[in-house]
């Protein structure tokens, strides 16, 4: 529809109720009058019938001016009504006061009293009508049984927001059964005709009493850690979990309004405090360069490093696709907030050591963040040279272009599977953790670390997008072994806490983060299937697929998890103390052996140098 039938429609609309409303003040005074003259009070008819018209055109002014014309008609609710109210006692209060200077009385001042609550209903009947329609309709539905039967946390303002929402939106197929709250106050009560039970702690009866499809939870001033704990809670039942965003993550771009709770919020971690003043003092002014910016980790290293003011920030990656997303979304984050960002994109790979020295020279970057990496462990067993050439050469070419441009700090991002690995991503991890240490000489001016952790929720290639993906196309969800766990984290908090092991480095160390409890993989399958609403082994089955070429059962962080590990002053963040298990590189052997080898030839001279690994026969 273009803009002058828009302009039409709107004209046509408004010209409708001003008729409208036009008859609803002559009906209004005609039966004000009739009821006057009903107990023999006096009316000058023929004073009506000349100050009539005026009333009317003064009226509809008010109601022109006060918006009642502007007026979502959809969306009509009680602040709407209240405005109403107060043009149509504000209109009489005038009028009254006008009769009162000219001295014209063609009705008992006592009318003007009687008619606000009579013009009030007929002015606001016509614009709640659609409403009352869907209300009526939305009932019949409710009593008929059809849709999700669903339970609301929370009777306060959340859970009032949430039922209007369901009554006002016909897409959804949703029958609020009832409000379950902590409130004594309001427990045995009704808020807009559903009863409020309670405690919240007995959801999961209230699951049953009410057989509930769905549990929406509507708190949004809940504590983080108690949000776990009810999603902990409610996903030990066969129902679909909602909620409102705490108050903590209401932003421009996450309205208050009804989200999926997420797998993140099952993890039962807490909040993470950091050192923001020193990670600023660290970050601003200085030109730092992330490898593999536009990755799940680098993506979110170049959020977070923007918002503490770098002089320059560059990204670097091979895949324009990646770059240019973090490209895009940077630029509008920051068009929106108005605060500058000196933003440069570049496209290169960290082995291709000519390209990447361009970028040293040419943008002198001060601070390293080199998380450009292979990860995907099946994928590198069969494919090794390419995991060596990038995370061992690119990781080697990045510390030695660092050193030779005066980098101050160069942060490696590793990985739990750099702990005694048993496959070759892994062990090619694990040889890049020791290029890092031979590099960090107390002479070069540069501070060489290391970042450890496990598996974050939601990266490329995990497991999560790939449960979601199987859930959705109707099962079977794969898991390799019914015992396996794995450590967890999200990526705002491992990178929150790289960016806080970058300002404690000292040079040399290989930093390790508390990921928490590791996370039975198992478990984790079946709270994404009941998330979602099924049920597991009935709705959507698992099935066991076997250890995949170099996968272990459990991971580690430690190499030797029987020392002692060094303290800092983040309680999440503790540095691994050197042990020598007899790793050791020989990086001259790779570069010069590389072009020619074979991929067996290439495995031999990483199993020589990183012990633990082992070729598989």
């Amino acid at each position: 529809m273009n803009k002058k039938s828009m302009r039409l429609k709107r004209f046509i609309r408004t010209a409708q109720f001003l008729l409208l409303d036009a008859f609803s003040i002559v009906v209004t005074y005609a039966i004000t009058i009739f009821m006057f003259i009903l107990v023999d009070i006096e009316i000058h008819m023929n004073l009506v019938f000349m100050v009539l018209p005026v009333i009317v055109l003064i009226k509809l002014l008010f109601y022109y001016i006060f918006g009642l014309y502007h007026m979502i008609l959809d969306h009509v609710g009680f602040e709407d009504v209240f405005r109403i109210a107060a043009v149509a006692i504000v209109s009489n209060t005038v009028l009254f006061f006008i009769f009162s200077f000219v001295d014209v009385e063609f009705v008992h001042p006592l009318a003007f009293v009687l008619i606000a609550p009579l013009e009030i209903g007929f002015i606001a009947l016509p614009r709640m009508l659609k409403r009352v329609i869907y209300f009526i309709q939305n009932n019949i539905v409710w009593r008929d049984g059809k849709g999700k039967r669903t339970i609301i946390i929370g009777a306060g303002d959340g859970g009032e927001l949430v039922l209007k929402e369901i009554y006002r939106n016909r897409a959804l197929d949703n029958i609020p059964v009832a409000f379950v709250d902590d409130d004594h106050e309001k427990i045995g009560s009704k808020l807009l005709g559903i009863s409020v039970v309670g405690p919240i702690e007995r959801i999961q009866f209230f699951i049953d009493q009410y057989s509930a499809d769905e549990v929406i939870i509507a708190i949004a001033n809940l504590k983080l850690k108690r949000l776990q704990n009810l999603v902990e809670l409610i996903a030990g039942k066969d129902v679909t979990i909602k909620r409102l965003p705490l108050m903590s993550e209401i932003t421009d771009d996450m309205p208050h309004k009804v989200m999926d709770v997420k797998v993140e919020d099952l993890l039962n971690r807490d909040e993470i405090t950091l050192d923001n003043e020193g990670i600023q003092d660290f970050i601003k002014n200085e030109t730092v360069l992330i490898t593999g910016g536009g990755g799940s980790i680098g993506s979110e290293l170049c959020r977070q490093v923007a918002t503490f003011k770098p002089k320059q920030l560059i990204v670097f990656d091979i895949y324009e696709n990646n770059a240019y997303e973090i490209q895009m979304e940077l630029i509008r984050t920051y068009a929106k907030t108005k605060q500058p960002l000196n933003l440069k994109v570049l496209i290169g790979s960290v082995y291709n050591e000519e390209c990447l020295e361009e970028v040293f020279q040419e943008y002198q970057p001060t601070i390293v963040f080199h998380a450009a990496a292979y990860k995907h462990v099946p994928l590198m067993e069969d494919s090794p040279k390419e995991a060596v050439r990038t995370n061992v050469l690119g990781t080697y070419y990045a510390a030695k272009l660092s050193k030779q441009y005066h980098v101050k700090n160069f942060v490696l991002v590793s990985s739990d599977k750099a702990v005694r690995p048993t496959n070759i991503m892994g062990a090619t991890k694990r040889y890049a953790e020791l290029i890092i240490q031979s590099f960090n000489d107390e002479n070069s001016g540069t501070k060489y670390s290391s970042v450890r952790f496990g598996n974050v929720l939601g990266s490329n290639g995990s497991v999560i997008p790939l449960f979601k993906k199987q859930i959705e196309d109707g099962g079977p969800v794969t898991v390799t072994h019914p015992e396996i766990t794995r450590y967890f984290m999200t990526i705002p908090e491992s990178v929150s806490l790289i960016l806080q092991c970058a300002v404690y480095s000292q040079g040399g160390e290989i930093f390790i983060l508390d990921m928490g409890e590791p996370v039975k993989i198992l478990d984790l399958a079946e709270k994404m299937i009941r998330l979602a609403g099924y049920k597991p082994k009935r709705d959507i089955d698992i099935k066991f697929t076997g250890l995949r070429p170099g996968e272990k059962l459990y991971e580690e962080l430690l190499v030797d998890v029987h020392q002692n590990n060094t303290e800092t002053a983040n309680e999440k963040i503790f540095i691994e103390i050197n042990c020598d298990n007899g790793d050791h590189i020989n990086i001259d052997n790779i570069v010069n052996m590389f072009d020619e080898t074979t991929t067996l030839n290439i495995k031999r001279e990483i199993a020589a140098s990183i012990k633990s690994y082992k070729l598989s026969s």
